[in-house]
């Protein structure tokens, strides 16, 4: 197959573009079905004029219905994008990327989406499908799956399904209190829905994600918060974002003194409530009940889930010394991250 690409993209290369183009908006329907024409061209930053001509051919294909609602996949046109997921990113470059980010981010595997998450929002969704695939891919017996919050973990809850090798005992559990942003991206709004889109249970933690020790003294000590952040510590899958230091400082309403100090002591990456300078040491942790970043140093699957190019750093300075996990990140951020280190 690796030798029969070679040949097509020297002797018939427009075959493969216009492939590729044509697999972007099939992939694109199978998330945002049904969608009407123009919002579908302004997603892809496509014209209306060119995806009309597209469409149209696709539709004579039998691959795109086109309803009222809107157009949507058939089951022939869900079978292309299922088939087509590895030929294309053979196509693309995109698994030859994963192979360079898993040797220097040190991750023990790398999933790479095409474009660029700060510039195309419906790259967030296919982030967010490729988050739930690996969950389904690292599903056992038992399965305790701890979430944490961020917009692109709730693109994830956006696209769960029901999960086919899930045996009966499926539990989400939130690994964060609230944080105080967009209830959509907290960890319990994230929680409640990836388990029932999952058809599974969940329990969520009603705390605040930033506490006074006085508070953190008192809150831990409660039965119904003791209970939660047990099955958060046995979790047997931790999903987690990487945030921009700066971004999630100001989120979190730090004070001048802070924001100077991120500035100053060159801090580019949190997670957790842990901030990371360039070379991966913690500058600063936040006090906060739940899972910490210690904890994910063990045996359970732990999957980061951070995409756009303006995440480069903070992605690569988290894995100077993180622990071992599934990266899934996007081509903006995967380009960056290789070009800082062919620099060095």
């Amino acid at each position: 197959m690796e030798r029969l690409l070679d040949l097509q993209k020297k002797l018939i290369p427009d075959v493969l573009d216009i492939m590729s183009g044509r697999y972007r908006i099939l992939q694109s329907l199978h998330i945002l079905q049904p969608i009407g024409r123009r919002s579908l061209s302004s997603h892809l930053g496509m014209t209306e004029r060119v995806l009309r001509g597209e469409v149209t051919f696709l539709s004579q294909q039998g691959l795109i219905h086109m309803a009222s609602s809107g157009m949507c996949l058939t089951n022939d046109g869900e079978a292309i994008v299922k088939s087509l997921g590895k030929v294309m990113k053979d196509i693309s470059g995109l698994k030859d990327m994963e192979k360079k980010l898993e040797d220097v981010l040190g991750v023990s595997k790398a999933v790479v989406v095409s474009g660029d998450s700060d510039q195309y929002a419906l790259v967030k969704n296919e982030l967010g499908l490729a988050c739930v695939r690996e969950i389904e891919r690292c599903l056992g017996a038992k399965n305790i799956i701890a979430v944490t919050g961020g917009s692109t973990l709730a693109a994830a809850a956006e696209m769960m399904h029901p999960l086919k090798k899930a045996h009966q005992d499926l539990l989400f559990v939130s690994a964060r209190g609230g944080l105080g942003v967009k209830v959509e991206n907290q960890a319990n709004t994230i929680c409640a829905k990836m388990a029932e889109k999952a058809e599974g249970r969940y329990h969520l933690l009603h705390v605040p994600d930033q506490l006074s020790d006085e508070s953190y003294h008192s809150l831990i000590e409660e039965p119904s918060i003791h209970r939660v952040l047990q099955l958060v510590h046995g979790a047997t899958i931790v999903v987690h974002g990487i945030g921009s230091a700066k971004t999630m400082a100001i989120r979190r309403h730090s004070g001048e003194e802070f924001l100077k100090r991120v500035d100053t002591e060159h801090a580019v990456a949190e997670a957790f409530g842990y901030f990371f300078d360039r070379t991966g040491r913690v500058i600063h942790k936040v006090q906060t009940i739940g899972l910490q970043w210690e904890d994910l140093f063990g045996a359970r699957a732990v999957i980061a889930v951070a995409g756009g190019k303006s995440k480069a750093e903070a992605i690569e300075a988290y894995f100077k010394k993180g622990p071992d996990s599934v990266l899934i990140t996007d081509e903006g951020a995967a380009q960056e991250i290789l070009k800082n280190f062919q620099t060095i």
